[in-house]
């Protein structure tokens, strides 16, 4: 008499999800929180809301205003609200990885993804992507609300034109790096508040300090700290550099020792400080436990 063995189990590789299964599930539970989309939807109402002021601003009594010059007005116009818009996605880039921390859910996260830095590189994939097409909504409206008011006030820019077209989509890469740069905070912190206090101080609170620092002082080092933190290194993505702006500045050092960056300087810094970032977060969600 033989005794029957119960059939081995499953391996857990097996129930493991794949890349694209774990970019489908981040996708899942960005949609489905309440906090995501009204933050989603602030930065419609925000870019829209301060492109209408700006455009209602724009009364331009000259016929002869150059074509140049529309092009740049609009592209500034529509794009200023970054400041503001940013700070949403920036919270919003903290939220989607501590909140996690906060309710236990990152456990279950890395059960599916026990090397945890899939997990890690799928809720920042997801957050980039659907935060940039948001952006692209977002600037969308604000032109579907503006143009008239611009035509009323004779502006009347040509969209086709790639020096009003890059300020447009690169406003849209900025609120997503700023989401993904505050992600790796969040990963960094696994704290909302203390997630979120970071990313603000970084991107508005910090800049506005030192600005105060040099306007009483005039001490160059401050003024280059300002120079190269995130939100002025990252406006140049969507700074106009069409016909009109004027030439570009010569990087480095002027006479008074101020740190000068061009376009392309100020990308490349914006781009470090995000890599930065990521590196320490995959880092730290690797070693640290749940």
């Amino acid at each position: 008499m033989t005794t029957a063995t119960a059939p081995a189990p499953r391996a857990l590789d097996s129930i493991r999800l794949s890349f694209p299964g774990l970019v489908r599930s981040e996708w899942i539970k960005l949609r489905s929180l309440r906090s995501t989309v009204w933050c989603y939807v602030l930065i419609i109402l925000g870019t829209a809301g301060f492109g209408v002021l700006m455009a209602l601003s724009a009364n331009i009594e000259n016929d002869a205003l150059p074509q140049t010059a529309q092009n740049n007005m609009v592209a500034q116009y529509l794009t200023i609200g970054g400041n503001f818009t940013g700070l949403i996605a920036a919270v919003l880039g903290v939220l989607i990885i501590s909140g996690e921390y906060t309710t236990g859910m990152i456990r279950t996260t890395y059960t599916a993804a026990p090397k945890r830095l899939s997990a890690y590189t799928a809720k920042g994939l997801v957050l980039t992507v659907v935060t940039f097409v948001v952006g692209l909504i977002s600037i969308a409206a604000a032109l579907a609300v503006s143009l008239p008011i611009f035509a009323a006030n004779k502006i009347v820019p040509e969209l086709g034109n790639p020096d009003v077209l890059i300020p447009l989509v690169g406003s849209a890469a900025y609120l997503a790096l700023i989401a993904l740069l505050s992600f790796s905070l969040g990963a960094i912190l696994r704290n909302s508040a203390g997630g979120i206090a970071a990313a603000v101080g970084l991107l508005f609170v910090l800049p506005v300090g030192i600005n105060i620092v040099y306007s009483f002082t005039g001490a160059a080092w401050a003024a280059n700290i300002a120079t190269i933190l995130p939100g002025s290194v990252g406006a140049a993505l969507y700074q106009y550099t069409g016909e009109g702006a004027g030439p570009a500045p010569a990087p480095g050092f002027d006479g008074d020792g101020l740190l000068v960056l061009d376009q392309t300087w100020s990308i490349v810094i914006f781009a470090a400080w995000i890599v930065v970032g990521l590196i320490a977060g995959a880092i730290l969600t690797k070693r640290r436990d749940a």
